[in-house]
């Protein structure tokens, strides 16, 4: 059997077994890994497709620097999919670090971004090693229409909406009521952050390709912020997403309001065990496998400056799938080359915004983006 210097920790989750899935596709050999090893080897038994050709094993640890530093000694690349990634992420991260592998994740937390990129950058920037954090559906694929939009000279702000049809998984709905009960959302103004306005509620936003108006929270303020921090292109930046089903839209707010009036007096951990407790009681199980037909996707970006304007829009379908996919499509890369920036850089500055683009086109996930430009 072939060396395994892929990790893919928190294997036994929704996210986690479909980077499997993709893993095997590139025909790289994987460990996963995870704290239960039953949990383990029955989601790559019995939940990932094609694992009987696929060459991984199953390793366990338990979740601390130490435990993980043992558990990771022989990696290059660690792919984290445990959150909230602001409670669990910092040890993945210093235990990738020990052992010299680089590093990326699924997360959305925005708070987390500016952690690794203020804590961790430097140190995995010395090292030669990559710090990707977010790089999913929800962030990457708008990353890739922002930066189709900015090929045209110019254009200096971005106004991003991300929407996607389905539900979210146990762990996204946990992280969903804990990042919104301990950070605040942030958008780039003038190369700073700048908060969202907390009462601002659901604002209707007009999407590419339906007539309804479809609903959008800041979500966090996702990730789009910041990684344009750092891009002397861009000095302004805002993203709002949220899910087709407008039912379900509307009934966010009054549930994540709820949570944190009910936790606002508690120990923090009290509150987080509080909200991981009303989580469940939103999603309780595992979503089903994706369905095309419905899990789609779009990414809109709207680019403008002075004198331009760009508008870009990427249908795709099976959002956790482009995570999947665009998490494997990282480690193959990585085994093969070093990536085109260290330290911390999201997706598409480490790979190349048209190289992921032609990866997840490859795999039928995504159209080919419509680019209008003016100007």
């Amino acid at each position: 059997m072939a060396d395994k210097k892929v990790f893919v920790y928190g294997a036994s989750g929704y996210t986690g077994r479909l980077i499997c899935e993709y893993l095997r596709e590139f025909n790289v050999p994987f460990v996963a890994a995870g704290r239960n090893e039953e949990k383990l080897t029955e989601s790559m038994t019995s939940h990932v497709a094609g694992i009987e050709t696929a060459d991984y094993e199953v390793r366990t640890a338990e979740h601390s620097v130490e435990g993980l530093t043992e558990l990771f000694s022989d990696a290059s690349v660690v792919l984290n999919t445990v959150g909230p990634f602001s409670k669990w992420g910092g040890t993945v991260v210093e235990a990738a670090l020990a052992v010299g592998a680089h590093y990326t994740d699924t997360s959305g937390e925005q708070d987390w971004l500016i952690t690794c990129d203020e804590q961790y950058g430097a140190d995995f920037a010395a090292k030669g090693l990559l710090l990707s954090p977010g790089t999913a559906q929800m962030y990457t694929t708008g990353e890739i229409a922002a930066e189709l939009c900015l090929e045209k000279p110019g254009l200096d702000t971005l106004d991003i909406a991300v929407f996607w049809g389905g539900s979210p998984t146990i762990a996204s709905t946990q992280t969903i009521l804990i990042n919104a009960a301990t950070s605040v959302a942030n958008h780039l103004f003038q190369n700073a952050y700048a908060p969202f306005d907390p009462t601002q509620g659901l604002v209707p936003l007009v999407v590419p390709g339906q007539h309804e108006l479809a609903l959008s929270l800041p979500w966090g303020g996702t990730s789009h912020p910041v990684w344009f921090r750092h891009d002397p292109r861009v000095a302004n930046c805002k993203a709002q997403g949220g899910l087709f089903d407008t039912a379900l839209m509307n009934g966010v707010p009054q549930i994540v309001a709820a949570a944190l009036e009910a936790t606002k007096d508690m120990t923090e951990e009290d509150r987080d065990a509080a909200l991981t407790a009303t989580a469940a009681q939103v999603m309780d199980h595992m979503p089903p496998r994706e369905n095309p037909r419905i899990n789609k996707s779009l990414d809109s970006v709207h680019a403008s400056g002075p004198l331009g304007r760009a508008h870009c829009v990427i249908y795709g379908n099976s959002n956790y799938k482009q995570t999947g996919l665009l998490q494997a499509y990282t480690a193959y890369s990585l085994l093969q080359q070093r990536p085109r920036r260290t330290g911390f850089a999201s997706a598409c500055q480490a790979f190349g915004h048209r190289e992921l683009l032609g990866v997840m086109q490859s795999f039928g996930l995504v159209m080919e983006p419509v680019l209008t430009v003016e100007g």
